[in-house]
Order: structure tokens, then sequence, then C-alpha cells
């Protein structure tokens, strides 16, 4: 009688890890999964654009004439961080492009936006303004400083977007 409740008592597991086994497959299958990629959340940065405009120690950049593609993701100023203002955006292509603000040293500012991106010598004409080109692992950034103020297009994007969003900043 000793081996025969042994061999029940593995063959009542394997049923019951069987049954369990049937119900996760049943309730995985009636359960319905999104695969696809959400679109970024679109955000209104008017606001805090004027409040920064207002607040910060320098002039605030922000794009005017930007096509529909590309997507405000993320805004936030931060007086108490020498006036830092940033904002995200997705490129048409999905890419990451940011721009970032602030009255910081700018060694220490350039670094932070940038994600450790190194200076490439390279320098770019963006209307009257001479931009200095930074490429890193994860970033690459268009970097402009004067004003009282040192401004970082930045992002995974490519120079061409990100040349594009320079040429859209505009103070005012």
């Amino acid at each position: 009688m000793a081996g025969t409740k042994g061999k029940q008592t593995v063959r009542d597991m394997v049923l019951s890890l069987g049954l369990i086994m049937l119900a996760a497959w049943v309730i995985y299958l009636f359960i319905p999964h999104d695969e696809t990629e959400q679109k970024p959340k679109r955000v209104d940065y008017r606001v805090e654009l004027l409040t920064a405009r207002r607040a910060a120690s320098y002039p605030v950049a922000a794009p005017e004439g930007l096509p529909a593609t590309w997507t405000a993701t993320s805004v936030r100023f931060r007086g108490d961080e020498s006036d830092r203002w940033h904002l995200g955006f997705h490129d048409p292509d999905g890419q990451y492009v940011g721009i970032e603000q602030s009255a910081e040293k700018p060694s220490r500012f350039i670094a932070d936006a940038t994600q450790d991106a190194k200076k490439t010598g390279t320098t770019q004409e963006i209307g009257d303004e001479t931009w200095t080109r930074y490429e890193g692992d994860r970033y690459d950034a268009l970097v402009l400083q004067g004003q009282g103020s040192t401004t970082v297009v930045t992002g995974s994007a490519s120079f061409t977007q990100l040349t594009k969003m320079a040429e859209a900043l505009t103070t005012e």
C-alpha cells in the first residue's frame, strides 16, 4: 500500500501541473495583446514656455514652424537650477530631439545635457550663429554658447534632424 500512495501523489502533482498550464494558456489566449508601437503622447508646452520666458535670465528658445510630424513629448523649466529649460520632441522618424538651455557653467551643463558627448571641433553655421558639434555613444548634439546661456540641441536623431530643430528655434 505504501508504494501505491507515492505513485498517486506524483500522478496527482503531474495532473495538477497540467491543469494549471492549461488554465494559463487559456487566460493568455483571451487577454488582448497590443504589440504595436505606441505613438508618444503629445504635450502642450505653451504655458511653461511663457513662464520660462518671463522668469529666465536669458532668452528662452523654442521652435516655431515645425511640421505637425514633430511631437512635443516633454517640457520643464527649473528656475532653481540655473534657469534650466528643457523641451523634448520625437522627430518624424521617431527619434528623440531635445532642447536644453541653462545659465549654468557651460562645461558642466554641456556634459549633462549631451550625456557626455565629446566636442568634435566641427562647427556649423545655422542662421547667423555658429554651433559646435558634439558626438556621443547615446546622443549627438549641436551646442551654441552666448547670450548669458548655453543652448544644446541633442538627441538620438541625425545631425540633419538636429539642424532642422536648431533652425526652427526662436526666442520670441
